[in-house]
């Protein structure tokens, strides 16, 4: 808990439909909007604007806003009927590059959000009927900008919130990141890279990973590494096991039955499958490194492995599809483009 009782030193703000730019007094004023019908006999002040449209194939700017602070806390849902079609960025302190550019849903830890699980962490939350909230802290010195693509060939509904607080922020405020990545089908014998090498200095804080398996059996036998500061072949940081990286263990089995489980820090759910198609489960992991960051000086690279097993107990390397998101914080703000692939690589089948 933060010291939410003491005197505050922040000025409160939110941005939504029923106020675009944040400005004090000057929310629920809209006498046009997606609600302008069903307020017809009520007028100005009563839900005239509680969402907007973001036409097929454009791009609409949620927030931006200038001045010094902190994001808090950012809720949102849609109608999309497609996953992957909505892309959020967020850009810092006046960057004409993003910081953070990921498909919606997978920054919320839900990227098959046409049958979402309940998610109940610390920084993210998914809660019914597919509302997705954020609390990563997000510190910027002299304004944010925040944008929403629509990839989809139809057009989307967004209702959204973005909470944040004009602030004097620490010198040494990081700025926050968050990268996305899918490799399908990882090629055999290879490892799949959660993010590349990161230059600068910062603390990473958070692993989400959606994986779709491409074999019978057991899939998890993989381990994660952490390449610190220059660290060549072999890292600093090596985990025992792909479950062990997500807090589980043994396979996160009880009694030959995968077990979904969902807490402050780490979580896993299983997408459902028809047991004639085992093979193609697709497992929805997270890890927030709240109490335990891995700071790094100079850079910082991370790849897991995907093995299973074959006969004669040997470990098999896999040839899954597997998608991420990395988050993080560093000095200055992040360069994350070049990794997103179009809607086409981002579609899951």
């Amino acid at each position: 808990m933060q010291d939410y009782f003491l005197t505050p030193e922040f000025e409160s703000r939110s941005i939504c439909a029923e106020n675009f730019t944040g400005e004090k007094g000057r929310a629920g004023m809209a006498t046009e909007g997606t609600g302008a019908f069903a307020a017809r006999e009520l007028g100005q002040g009563w839900k005239v604007s509680p969402s907007i449209r973001i036409a097929a194939g454009t791009t609409f700017t949620l927030a931006d806003v200038k001045g010094e602070g902190e994001i808090v806390h950012i809720w949102m849902t849609d109608t999309a009927k497609r996953n992957r079609r909505l892309i959020l960025r967020i850009y810092w302190d006046g960057c004409e590059y993003p910081s953070v550019e990921v498909p919606a849903c997978d920054f919320f830890a839900c990227a098959n959000y046409q049958d979402p699980s309940l998610l109940n962490s610390a920084m993210v939350a998914v809660n019914p009927k597919r509302a997705f909230n954020c609390y990563w802290r997000m510190p910027f010195s002299r304004g944010f900008c925040i944008t929403m693509e629509n990839l989809d060939s139809e057009d989307v509904t967004l209702y959204y919130q973005i909470d944040y607080r004009l602030c004097k922020i620490p010198e040494n405020a990081c700025r926050f990141g968050a990268q996305f990545r899918r490799t399908n089908p990882l090629p055999y014998k290879e490892t799949y890279t959660i993010l590349d090498t990161l230059k600068g200095r910062g603390l990473y804080v958070g692993t989400y990973l959606y994986w779709g398996v491409n074999n019978n059996g057991w899939w998890g036998e993989g381990e994660i590494k952490f390449y610190l500061d220059g660290d060549g072949e072999f890292p600093t940081i090596c985990g025992t096991g792909t479950e062990d990286y997500f807090c589980g263990g043994w396979d996160f089995d009880i009694d030959h039955h995968y077990v979904p489980f969902s807490s402050l820090y780490t979580g896993m759910w299983v997408a459902p499958t028809d047991d004639i198609y085992r093979s193609q489960r697709r497992f929805s992991m997270y890890r927030w490194h709240i109490q335990d960051p891995i700071a790094f000086r100079e850079d910082i690279r991370v790849t897991i492995q995907a093995l299973g097993w074959r006969s004669d107990k040997r470990y098999l390397p896999l040839q899954d599809d597997i998608s991420s998101v990395a988050y993080f914080y560093t000095e200055a703000p992040a360069d994350v483009r070049g990794t997103l692939p179009d809607a086409n690589g981002l579609e899951i089948c």
